[in-house]
């Protein structure tokens, strides 16, 4: 492509919205542009770089055997009433009606269509295993769109949904899944790590997202470098504390601590530390009252509580709970509160010393409340925030914290829609039984921004070879079009995309725009150079320069 004839403005200067590197870069390079929040235009060459990432995401799914399909993105939104998610998801579905009072929405996933597709096609066991894939846009009505394509409201995707007749083939269908991803990700030149997720509104008991590894990521993810353990940190966990003997402590003692009802102000006024005092975290638990007890230092999590209790419904009280429940002292509520019906404590609440705990009274706490004699628990679980430093559960060296960007995630769902959908199938005894499924998504968009946060340099952006519109970036300084034309030709007959500079701009500009559009390879055709016969080789990603023989560049770049 001669960018004398391509679609394209570079910006010196970065948009003013923009806060991470991958927005700023891929806007100045002219690979999108902002239409409104949250929905951006694909220019050509963005255009480019998203076709090669779903080129790479097609062949793994194809070689995993999965079929490809192509879903549309209004889906009836009676389909989401069937299976609740239209309330679960809420305010994130764009919604519309049709000229007929017809409910549909604009698909933020297709878990709903896909198992009523599959449903209207096979009855049998032998019609399974089968697995559908489809690359096309989402969309979620996100409250703060942020970083450019990383947090949009328009996005492409590739979602996966495997059928099986039982729990085992959805193990098989999972890891192929899964290494399939694996390929995906190193192809696409990705720091990444897979880490043990919640499943959120998708559903499913197992899920596992891929991180790439970016110091602007939105989550972070706990690791060890000592075993394979990785989780986020909402199913991160550590290794219990040992249970141990009762403390022996003093007699418990109230103590007057007015208008302190925070961790901080009390460990302040009492001469103690915030590691000697107990949270007590009050939560909804299937309309009873719960609590939480950590140590003042630490952070309830509170889909850990959620894992404690399996099959109840958990909820953080906020201060409409609070206001509801005068008997309730905000900032005082002790661990042996008489209304609690149920009381989950971190294994670290086993400390070898009394605790200081709030009285169950405004302005008042109590020193020396001891476990086992003042309260007792009534489970035991890791339920705080996993910090740097925990012991990991699996091995017990110590945990490591890092930030990234969920660029893809597999669950294992079961049966959770195809029950309610009714998408059954017949066994050789012929009995009925729903099938079993698995889901699995890439943001492939978001693969885009991923890789130009890690692949960038202060003069723009350093596409690794799979990824880049051009294989080739061709640029002719001076008075030199007859060989620069006659070596485009020829690396376009040898297989090579190639992006010619042949405008008639100032080398520095030219220069300026070869780093930040980002192509691999620079070939610089300039006046001094051809009258030496040779032709200077920049290699993006390092800055190596060297000179290549204007009559051998093609076997020279073969050989790199």
């Amino acid at each position: 492509m001669r960018m004398s004839r391509l679609f394209l403005r570079t910006l010196r200067d970065d948009p003013s919205d923009a806060e991470v590197d991958s927005h700023r870069l891929l806007v100045r390079a002219g690979y999108i542009r902002k239409v409104a929040s949250g929905f951006y235009s694909w220019l050509p060459l963005g255009v480019r770089v998203l076709q090669r990432v779903s080129e790479i995401v097609r062949e793994e799914m194809d070689r995993a055997g999965a079929q490809e399909v192509l879903l549309p993105i209004a889906q009836p939104l009676e389909l989401w009433e069937r299976t609740g998610r239209d309330t679960s998801y809420g305010p994130l579905m764009f919604k519309l009606e049709d000229r007929k009072g017809t409910g549909f929405a604009l698909s933020p996933t297709a878990e709903e269509l896909i198992t009523t597709t599959v449903a209207g096609e096979y009855t049998s066991y032998r019609d399974l295993p089968v697995n559908l894939y489809q690359v096309n846009w989402k969309y979620r009505d996100e409250l703060r769109p942020r970083f450019g394509i990383l947090r949009a409201r328009e996005f492409l995707m590739k979602d996966a949904y495997s059928f099986d007749r039982d729990l085992a083939g959805l193990q098989v269908a999972y890891t192929a899944m899964f290494d399939a991803y694996g390929q995906v990700f190193s192809r696409c030149g990705l720091t990444f790590r897979a880490v043990k997720a919640q499943s959120g509104e998708i559903g499913g008991d197992t899920s596992q997202e891929f991180m790439a590894v970016a110091a602007v990521g939105e989550d972070a993810f706990v690791w060890c470098a000592s075993c394979e353990y990785a989780a986020n940190t909402e199913a991160a966990t550590r290794r219990p504390t040992p249970e141990g003997p009762v403390p022996a402590v003093g007699p418990r003692t109230k103590v007057h601590t007015p208008d302190l009802p925070g961790i901080d102000e009390v460990a302040k006024h009492l001469d103690t530390s915030a590691d000697l005092l107990l949270k007590c975290i009050a939560f909804d638990v299937d309309g009873e009252l719960g609590l939480a007890l950590v140590p003042g230092d630490r952070e309830v999590n509170e889909f850990a509580i959620q894992r404690a209790l399996p099959g109840r419904s958990v909820r953080l009280f906020g201060d409409a709970d609070f206001a509801a429940r005068r008997d309730l002292p905000k900032g005082y509520i002790g661990p042996d509160f008489a209304g609690a019906a149920v009381v989950v404590a971190d294994s670290s609440v086993r400390a070898p010393h009394g605790w200081v705990t709030g009285a169950n009274e405004t302005d008042h706490h109590t020193t020396d409340t001891a476990i086992g004699r003042d309260f007792t628990p009534t489970h035991w679980d890791e339920i705080v925030i996993v910090e740097p430093g925990d012991p990991c559960p699996s091995c017990g060296a110590e945990l490591r914290i890092d930030r990234g960007i969920e660029v893809g995630h597999v669950f294992q769902l079961g049966t959770k829609y195809t029950e309610a959908l009714g998408a059954n199938y017949t066994d050789d005894a012929g009995e009925q039984h729903p099938m079993v499924m698995g889901c699995y998504g890439i943001g492939i968009s978001r693969i885009v921004a991923a890789v130009a946060e890690e692949h960038h340099d202060d003069n723009g952006l350093r596409w690794p070879a799979a990824l880049a519109p051009y294989d080739v970036h061709l640029l002719a300084l001076g008075d030199v079009a007859p060989a620069a034309d006659s070596l485009y030709s020829e690396l376009q007959a040898a297989g090579y995309a190639v992006l010619y500079d042949d405008r008639d701009a100032r080398p520095g500009v030219k220069f300026a725009d070869a780093d930040l559009l980002g192509v691999p390879v620079q070939l610089v055709v300039g006046t001094k150079g051809l009258a030496r016969g040779v032709v200077e080789r920049k290699v993006r990603a390092s800055g190596e320069r060297d000179e290549l023989q204007l009559d051998a560049v093609v076997p020279a770049l073969a050989r790199a």
